[in-house]
């Protein structure tokens, strides 16, 4: 079990919130994923960076292959 102090303004937001157990479990999942997105975009992009040259490289040598019969 987990207990944690809310700012007042959020509190009072959460007035109204039948089942805030819920609520906040969800928001906590969503803003999770949201995290490991995050990551995982940033991951992504240096690895794009990392292989681009070796990319362009593969690229020009299946380019003549590729054009041949065209």
């Amino acid at each position: 079990m987990l207990s944690i102090a809310l700012p007042d303004e959020i509190e009072q937001e959460l007035e109204n919130i039948s089942n805030k157990d819920n609520f906040v479990v969800d928001a906590l999942k969503e803003k999770l994923k949201r995290e490991r997105n995050e990551i995982l975009d940033k991951l992504l992009i240096e690895g794009y960076k990392s292989t681009n040259e070796e990319d362009k490289k593969l690229n020009k040598e299946w380019e003549g292959i590729t054009l041949e019969k065209w």
